[in-house]
C-alpha cells in the first residue's frame, strides 16, 4: 500500500493587537507552552515557540492535511482565550488580525530554532516592525505598509 510522505517546516509569526507590549516575562513561558500544545493538538509538530513581549514566532512541522489559516485562527483563539481565562492583562487581551507565515528546508531547521531560541537579544537590535518587515522582502511577499499591522485609533 502507498504511504504519504511529508515535510514541511513553517515559522508563523504574530503580533499582539496594536502591537502592545503585554506578554509578560512573569507567564510568557507558560504562554509558549500553551501555544506549542495547541499545535500540537492539530497534528502539526511544534519545533519551538517564543516571542518578546509583543509578539510570536511559532516554528512548526506542518501536516499536509492542515491549512495554516486554520491552523493560526484556532492557535490565536484558544491562546488568546487562555491568557483572558486566567485574567493575565489588565485589559482584555487579543492578538492583531493576520499573521505572517514562512517556509524552510529540512537544512534550515537549526538556524531558524536557534533565531526563534534567541528573541530577547534579538530585539535588543531591531524592532518587531523593522523585523518583520525583513522577512516579508527576504520572502519577497509583496505588502502595503499601511496595512501591515492596526494601530491605535
Amino acid at each position: 500500500m502507498a504511504n504519504t510522505y511529508h515535510q514541511v517546516y513553517i515559522q508563523a509569526v504574530f503580533a499582539v493587537k496594536y502591537r502592545e507590549a503585554v506578554i509578560d516575562k512573569e507567564w510568557k513561558s507558560q504562554l509558549m507552552a500553551v501555544i506549542g500544545n495547541l499545535i500540537n493538538e492539530t497534528g502539526c509538530k511544534t519545533i519551538i515557540v517564543n516571542g518578546i513581549e509583543d509578539h510570536v514566532h511559532c516554528f512548526l512541522g506542518l501536516k499536509p492535511v492542515v491549512s495554516i489559516s486554520e491552523l493560526m485562527k484556532t492557535v490565536k483563539a484558544k491562546s488568546s482565550k487562555y491568557i483572558n481565562d486566567n485574567k493575565l492583562t489588565k485589559n482584555r487581551f487579543e492578538w492583531q488580525e493576520g499573521y505572517g507565515a514562512f517556509s524552510y528546508s529540512h537544512s534550515q531547521i537549526e538556524n531558524v530554532y536557534n533565531y526563534i531560541a534567541n528573541q530577547e537579544k534579538h530585539h535588543q537590535k531591531q524592532t518587531f516592525i523593522e523585523e518583520y518587515k525583513e522577512f516579508l522582502n527576504k520572502f519577497e511577499v509583496p505588502f502595503d505598509e499601511q496595512y501591515l499591522f492596526e494601530d491605535l485609533i
